[in-house]
């Protein structure tokens, strides 16, 4: 890996952060849980923060410096602080296949290898958990996002009352932030007057940043929502050329940023200009959340 962190002087990370400020992506995968760090759309430092096999990781952004990054693992669900020198651990010993905020600021919802579904709160300092809340079971769990959670019966929505089935089947990815979207083994789908079909095909991932912008691989290739006044047909998606041949699995977004991750290990941002691209060195990529530092 390089440039590795140490090999970064402190001078040069101010000035790599700049007025654009840092955004660091969490890049789970089964080796361990890769950070990167961002500044619109340079690629900095990168580093092996975690060395446990992660199946997804999210953001929990409550603010003042108390962020926290979550990451579903076979041991359980592992916590650190965001910042510098993120510390994992386990804060149960439930294995844990799916992560995802679960809205405001109170918790996440976290999806069990045995198809239970929880809403997790921490306290309000440190990664301490303050209350586990059973909201119900899918069968084989795949995915999590706001109060979406994708299985292989469909998508379910968590509330109050615990989990509601929505409608569609083998739900692979869902985003629950702003326009509802799902990806399915039978294609692309936002929620309408029901379910509307965005485009036919295997859909395999899905990500949407709650102000419009949301990207999808359908088919294999990788779906950007272009500006088109509040539409979300097929005619308000265009295809990404990517600046390397590889598949997309992990999508991600952060303030002004969009993150596609290859299942090549290759990290590539896009902040308006065009994409950017870092390999990062790892394979088996799960999920990536982006969380901001300065």
């Amino acid at each position: 890996m390089a440039p590795a962190e140490d090999d970064i002087s402190i001078d040069e990370k101010r000035v790599y952060a700049g007025s654009a400020g840092r955004t660091d992506a969490y890049v789970a995968t089964g080796s361990g849980i890769v950070r990167v760090s961002l500044s619109a759309d340079k690629i900095g430092a990168f580093d092996m923060v975690a060395r446990d096999a992660a199946r997804d990781a999210a953001v929990l952004a409550r603010g003042e410096g108390s962020d926290l990054v979550a990451a579903a693992t076979p041991d359980g669900l592992s916590v650190a602080a965001v910042g510098d020198d993120p510390d994992f651990a386990l804060v149960d010993d439930e294995p844990t296949v799916a992560v995802g905020v679960a809205g405001g600021r109170d918790g996440v919802i976290v999806a069990r290898e045995n198809g239970a579904v929880e809403h997790v709160e921490f306290e309000e300092s440190g990664t301490a958990v303050a209350s586990t809340t059973q909201l119900g079971s899918v069968t084989d769990p795949r995915a999590v996002d706001g109060a979406l959670v994708a299985g292989a019966e469909g998508v379910f929505q968590a509330g109050d009352g615990g989990l509601t089935d929505v409608g569609l089947d083998e739900a692979r990815d869902v985003a629950g932030s702003g326009m509802p979207l799902a990806a399915t083994g039978a294609g692309l789908y936002w929620l309408g007057n029901g379910w509307m079909t965005v485009r036919e095909g295997v859909a395999d991932a899905v990500a949407a940043d709650g102000d419009g912008h949301a990207m999808a691989v359908v088919g294999g290739d990788l779906l950007v929502h272009a500006d088109a006044g509040g539409e979300w047909g097929d005619e308000a998606w265009e295809a990404a050329e990517l600046p390397v041949d590889e598949a997309v699995v992990a999508l991600g977004y952060g303030p002004g940023v969009s993150v596609a991750v290859t299942d090549a290990g290759t990290l590539c941002v896009d902040a308006g200009d065009g994409w950017r691209h870092q390999v990062v060195g790892v394979r088996d990529v799960n999920g990536v959340a982006l969380a901001v530092v300065e």
